[in-house]
C-alpha cells in the first residue's frame, strides 16, 4: 500500500464511504471535488454501494415521504427519516414507477410529468418536453429504467394510445428522447392487458404482460438494451384457473419471478429464468382466502432465509428458504407507486 500513489489510495478509500459522506466530502477541497465528480468515481462507488447495508425503503403517504433503514435480524424496518421532495407536488401526487442504482423514476400524477430523482442527493431531472415526450398516463403506459454498456442511464417508455403503440427512449447522456420500433402482437396493445414495470437484469429489460380476465394470456416481453430489439418468451407454468400475477426481481443478476395464481385461495411459486425458460425454485403452500384488495396489495420480502408474503395488514405467510443468493431484502409488489426499495448512491439524474 505504501508504494501506491496518493491519488489511488484516496480513490480506493472514498469509493467505499457512504453516499451522503461523499456529498459532504466534495466541500473539502477542489481536488476532492474534481475526483468525486468523475464518471469513473460515480460508477465504481455505485458498484460498491450495492450491498444490503445500504438498502433503504422509501414510503409515501398522503402527507409525508419517509426513508427507512432495514433491520435484517428482525426482518423489519428501522428508524426513519423524513424526506422533503425537491420538486413541487400535491398530496397523493408522487408515484414511483421504477428504480435503479439509487435513481427513482417518478410520475407527478396531477401533471403526468416524469422525473428522475435521487432521494439521497436530492438531485432531480424533469424529462417532459414541449413535444409531449416524458408524460405518463397510468394504466396506459409502461416504463423501464436501465444502464447500457456505455454507462448511459436510459428510460424506455411504452405508450398505448387509442390502439396505437409508441416506444421511446430517453438518454441521460444526450438529454433527449427518440422513437424506436416495437414488433409484437397487436393484441398486447389492448387495455385488457396489464404490463408490469420493466425489471433490468443481465443487459435486458423484462416486462410481464398479463390479460385481465380469468384464463387469459400471460407472457414476458424482453428488451435487449444493447441491440434495442424486443422478443417474447413464455410465462412461468402457472395454473390458468383464477387471477395471475407475475412479479419480477433481479437477484444478483439472475431473474426471478414470484408467480401468484388463484381466486379464493392463492398459491405462490418462485421461479428463476435459465435461458428463455422458467425453472421452479420452490412453492408456498396455499394462502387462505383474502379479499381482492389485499390480494392486489401483496408484497414479497425475502431476506435471511425467510420469504414473507405481506400486505398492509402485516404478514400473511412465512416460508423458510435455504438459498444463499437471497442475502438481501427484496420487496417486490405488483402495483407501483408508494413503496420502493432503493440503494443509497451518488448517481446523478443528469450529466
Amino acid at each position: 500500500m505504501a508504494d501506491l500513489p496518493v491519488h489511488t489510495i484516496m480513490f480506493e478509500i472514498l469509493t467505499r464511504v457512504p453516499a451522503k459522506d461523499v456529498g459532504r466530502s466534495k466541500s473539502v477541497c477542489k481536488q476532492w471535488y474534481a475526483l468525486l465528480s468523475t464518471q469513473d468515481f460515480v460508477r465504481i462507488h455505485c458498484s460498491r454501494s450495492l450491498v444490503s447495508s445500504n438498502q433503504r425503503v422509501l414510503l409515501i403517504d398522503d402527507l409525508t415521504c419517509s426513508v427507512h433503514l432495514i433491520i435484517f435480524k428482525s426482518n423489519d424496518y428501522g428508524p426513519s427519516s423524513i424526506v422533503t421532495f425537491p420538486f413541487h407536488h400535491q398530496n397523493n401526487d408522487v408515484s414511483i414507477l421504477s428504480h435503479l442504482n439509487g435513481l427513482l423514476y417518478v410520475c407527478l400524477n396531477h401533471t403526468y410529468e416524469l422525473l428522475l430523482w435521487n432521494p439521497t442527493t436530492t438531485a432531480f431531472k424533469r424529462l417532459s418536453t414541449p413535444d409531449s415526450h416524458g408524460f405518463y398516463i397510468n394504466n396506459l403506459d409502461d416504463v423501464g429504467l436501465y444502464v447500457d454498456a456505455d454507462d448511459d442511464y436510459k428510460v424506455l417508455h411504452i405508450k398505448r394510445r387509442s390502439s396505437v403503440l409508441g416506444v421511446y427512449l430517453y438518454s441521460r447522456e444526450v438529454d433527449s428522447w427518440r422513437n424506436i420500433p416495437f414488433i409484437t402482437r397487436q393484441e398486447y396493445l389492448s387495455l385488457h392487458f396489464n404490463w408490469s414495470a420493466g425489471t433490468f437484469c443481465g443487459g435486458t429489460l423484462y416486462f410481464t404482460v398479463c390479460e385481465c380476465w380469468l384464463g387469459g394470456t400471460n407472457v414476458v416481453i424482453c428488451f435487449d438494451v444493447n441491440s434495442e430489439q424486443f422478443k417474447e418468451i413464455s410465462f412461468s407454468l402457472v395454473s390458468s384457473i383464477g387471477m395471475v400475477q407475475g412479479v419480477l426481481v433481479n437477484v444478483k443478476n439472475e431473474l426471478h419471478m414470484f408467480a401468484s395464481t388463484g381466486m379464493f385461495e392463492m398459491t405462490i411459486d418462485l421461479w428463476t429464468l435459465q435461458g428463455d425458460y422458467w425453472i421452479k425454485v420452490l412453492s408456498c403452500p396455499p394462502i387462505p382466502p383474502i379479499s381482492l384488495s389485499l390480494w392486489c396489495d401483496i408484497t414479497h420480502y425475502v431476506t435471511n432465509g425467510n420469504w414473507f408474503v405481506m400486505t398492509k395488514l402485516g404478514k400473511l405467510f412465512t416460508i423458510e428458504m435455504d438459498m444463499k443468493p437471497f442475502e438481501c431484502f427484496y420487496p417486490v409488489t405488483w402495483f407501483r407507486g408508494f413503496k420502493v426499495r432503493f440503494v443509497e448512491t451518488i448517481v446523478s439524474p443528469s450529466i
